[in-house]
């Protein structure tokens, strides 16, 4: 008869084996989910664009796999879930979020296939995708960082929440959003669509809005927060807000 503690330890093994599975379909999926708002849209893949912005988040995935997996699974793991205690308005705005770049995606291939914007200079579109990578890399940092970086909002009491400020939380109290928002409005210039603008500023407005709701309840639930707000005054951008 097995012990409990050899059961026990059988059931964390399982569910982390659980936990990452969960999370690499959940990231290929969303790759694959990217590709095909880029191409079916346009109805075509002769678009050097959009091969890089789906290269680029490829890499992120494995990038983000190979920081998490040596020392902070839980993380990992965390990030593939709803956990108990998420708030019920986060959902919707992190799915929003997290699958804004698709509704850019999708803006940027119909107004290709259709309207055919002027292309831009290949100087401009080298730099939005600069900013693009630059943007991913911010919010790697973040990741990095702060191994409590949930995909939804939620105080994780299991895994002894606290306040991170260290890294790019020295700066800003939501680096990832931070990283996230120039993500975003790079993607226009880099895709060549002046449609595309106007999922992206509304993209942009569900980081704020996200933001300011996810700030209110770390000051108003997380131990220590309050002070972290007093010494770090600037949520997104240093010296603007």
């Amino acid at each position: 008869m097995s012990s409990p503690t050899v059961v026990k330890h059988e059931d964390q093994n399982g569910a982390t084996v659980l936990g990452m599975l969960r999370w690499a379909i959940k990231q290929t999926v969303y790759i694959l989910l990217l590709a095909a708002a880029l191409f079916l849209s346009a109805r075509s893949t002769d678009w050097w664009q959009a091969w890089a912005l789906v290269g680029l988040g490829a890499a992120s995935q494995v990038l983000t796999a190979a920081l998490l997996l040596p020392d902070n699974l839980g993380l990992l793991i965390e990030r593939s879930q709803f956990g108990e205690g998420t708030k019920r308005w986060d959902i919707g705005l992190a799915v929003l979020m997290a699958y804004s770049p698709h509704f850019i995606a999708i803006i940027a291939g119909l107004d290709r296939r259709y309207t055919g914007s002027a292309p831009l200079p290949l100087a401009v579109t080298l730099i939005a995708l600069a900013v693009v990578v630059c943007g991913s890399l911010f919010t790697l940092w973040a990741v990095r960082a702060n191994r409590f970086f949930s995909g939804v909002v939620r105080i994780q009491r299991e895994r002894g929440h606290r306040v991170v400020d260290s890294g790019p939380y020295r700066f800003v109290r939501h680096p990832g959003y931070t990283g996230m928002t120039a993500y975003d409005l790079a993607l226009p210039l880099l895709l060549g669509s002046s449609w595309a603008w106007i999922p992206a500023v509304l993209a942009v407005a569900v980081i704020i809005t996200r933001t300011l709701l996810e700030d209110r309840t770390l000051i108003a639930e997380l131990p220590g927060y309050p002070e972290y707000a007093q010494r770090v005054r600037y949520r997104l951008l240093p010296g603007i807000w």
